[in-house]
């Protein structure tokens, strides 16, 4: 399209403000807002930047929406913009990225939380902590035994499943309960979750009381702490961790770009208090240049377009505090009229919460973007919090497994944990020992780790195999995928990948799975050292006497610290030969 086409499309334009869509075809490729469409379509027969004009080189239309006033004009840009995500608009990617809660259209509605719930779900949130959400989440399952099961595995079932057992679910699917009563119980779920937290936080309450009566301290302590995060689920309370003015809820943006990535980090404040963080992605394409208003890209325009774009659908903060101005016109009018004080601190206490959230986004930066590539490959809703596992074992002896744990794209070493198995020359059981246990910790609370949004087994279609095996006895459902090494093909349950070697979704898998391998060697070689010279080699000490010790206090270096009454209370240990294990160690 060329300007004499751009000026004589505009001129028919009304001079209202709407919304305008530079189209190729059926494809979108820029949506912009305008407070008087003429006048705006008319200025892009003249773009001031190279890619401007490159968009409009390319399209073949424009099309235009009339709306009633320039907030309307505003949102509905953002609204375009997420639907059909045009290549040379600043897009927010991970949009999605917030969880919510949905009771489905079933006759025994099924409780789930999820990042793109169903057309006919009712529908809760969005909400900013997962690890929340999955407390809460928990908590109602517990109290009101709604089911969490997929329709797949609730139909047809002849007896009720390990859910019913831990008391998770009251098992409709088999009639333990009639839909009448379980109806009753949803109707009681949907009222908490609509705002009425008594009716969760009483029971819990109870309980707690009724733990600590019956002087069962651990029980009553755990029920403690989840009622708090109940109490504070709609906004009733929460830890104070930082103070922030007195407003009652305060946003903190900033931005960091690398190439046509941008990252957004977000801290969240209410009534004082800082209580949440979180990352976002998006596309800046061109970001170095200006658009077709002569306005400067960059960090301004990266900044406008997520202000819109993210709060479009969600309840605006009192106060934004930003890294630098946005420079556009249209959303200052928005923002001023929604009440919303937008400052830019040069010093203090907000501007050090600034740089916290400058700090955050540039961490972050080009990371998250192989992270939303690697769940959109393998159709998933998020793959921000992967967990890798692999075993390792001399031909059956000193078995061991690894479970490291990557966060956006990172390693995140706090999160490692290792298990020591069985001994066995078999890769299969192995694996699906080691996946039983950390399935088993999580579906039982005893994981003080959220859940991940991915495992990835190192191994191929067998491993993979029996890492599902063990996931469907213990009943957690999270996706699986397998890496093998020789072809470094991507396995999953449906289908195998073979992604081009310079994939950046490749990439993070096989950082994941090294670390995996490099961890699980690790501990091996540290547990078969330990174990064949150490304690082969003290006099007294035979292969007996030495599975007695390692039953007796776990772990070589447990022997190690030991003292010479404890190690006399093994089994055929005297107190000379105590005394050389405390000496040999």
């Amino acid at each position: 399209m060329n300007a004499d086409v751009v000026r004589e499309r505009a001129g028919s334009l009304p001079r209202e403000p709407g919304v305008y869509q530079f189209r190729e075809g059926e494809t979108t490729l820029y949506v912009g807002k305008a407070v008087d469409l003429r006048s705006r379509v008319r200025s892009y027969a003249d773009p001031r930047s190279a890619r401007i004009r490159r968009m409009v080189d390319r399209a073949d239309g424009i099309e235009i929406a009339v709306t009633d006033t320039e907030t309307q004009a505003l949102l509905l840009e953002a609204n375009l913009i997420k639907r059909h995500q045009p290549r040379y608009n600043v897009r927010l990617k991970d949009d999605k990225s917030y969880p919510m809660v949905q009771l489905t259209a079933h006759n025994a509605p099924r409780i789930e939380i999820t990042r793109d719930p169903d057309e006919s779900a009712t529908v809760f949130g969005p909400y900013t902590s997962k690890t929340q959400v999955e407390t809460v989440v928990k908590a109602l399952r517990e109290t009101y035994g709604v089911r969490g099961c997929s329709d797949h595995k609730y139909a047809g079932r002849d007896r009720p499943c390990l859910d019913y057992e831990m008391g998770l679910c009251t098992a409709p699917c088999t009639r333990e309960i009639d839909l009448e009563s379980y109806a009753q119980d949803v109707t009681a779920v949907e009222r908490f979750l609509e705002g009425e937290t008594g009716i969760l936080a009483d029971p819990l309450r109870r309980e707690m009381e009724a733990a600590a009566e019956s002087q069962n301290f651990e029980r009553a302590a755990n029920l403690r702490d989840r009622l708090e995060t109940v109490a504070a689920f709609h906004g009733e309370g929460g830890e104070a961790v930082q103070s922030v003015g007195d407003e009652r809820g305060v946003d903190v943006l900033g931005v960091a770009i690398e190439g046509e990535d941008a990252t957004v980090a977000r801290l969240r404040a209410e009534h004082g208090k800082l209580i949440d963080r979180d990352r976002h992605t998006l596309e800046a394409p061109g970001s170095a240049g200006v658009d077709a208003d002569g306005e400067a890209d960059g960090v301004p325009s990266v900044l406008a377009a997520f202000i819109v774009q993210y709060y479009a659908e969600r309840e605006l903060p009192d106060a934004l505090l930003l890294p630098e101005r946005h420079d556009d016109d249209e959303v200052a009018a928005w923002l001023e009229a929604e009440g919303v004080s937008v400052r830019v601190p040069g010093a203090g206490r907000e501007a050090k919460l600034v740089e916290l959230a400058l700090k955050n986004a540039r961490r972050n930066v080009g990371r998250r973007d192989e992270c939303g590539m690697l769940a959109d490959a393998l159709e998933i809703d998020s793959a921000r919090r992967i967990e890798g596992f692999d075993v390792s074992h001399a031909q059956g002896k000193a078995a061991v497994g690894s479970n490291v744990t990557f966060v956006d794209g990172s390693a995140e070493k706090a999160d490692y944990r290792r298990k020591k198995l069985t001994d066995q020359n078999d890769d299969y059981d192995n694996m699906r020992a080691l996946l039983e246990w950390r399935a088993s910790r999580a579906v039982e609370d005893r994981d003080d780790r959220p859940d991940p949004d991915l495992l990835l087994i190192d191994g191929g279609e067998g491993q993979l195999e029996a890492a599902r095996d063990a996931l469907e006895a213990v009943g957690w459902d999270v996706p699986a995928v397998a890496l093998a090494k020789a072809e470094e093909h991507v396995v999953t349950p449906h289908r195998t990948f073979s992604w081009p070697s310079d994939a950046p979704h490749l990439h993070l898998l096989q950082r994941v799975r090294d670390e995996a391998h490099r961890f699980a060697v690790q501990y091996h070689q540290t547990i078969r050292d330990e174990v064949k010279t150490v304690l082969d080699d003290v006099q007294g000490v035979g292969p007996e006497t030495r599975k007695q010790l390692l039953g007796r206090f776990g772990s070589v270096e447990n022997v190690r610290e030991a003292s010479l009454e404890d190690l006399r209370s093994v089994e055929g240990i005297g107190k000379k030969t105590a005394e050389t294990i405390r000496s040999r160690l």
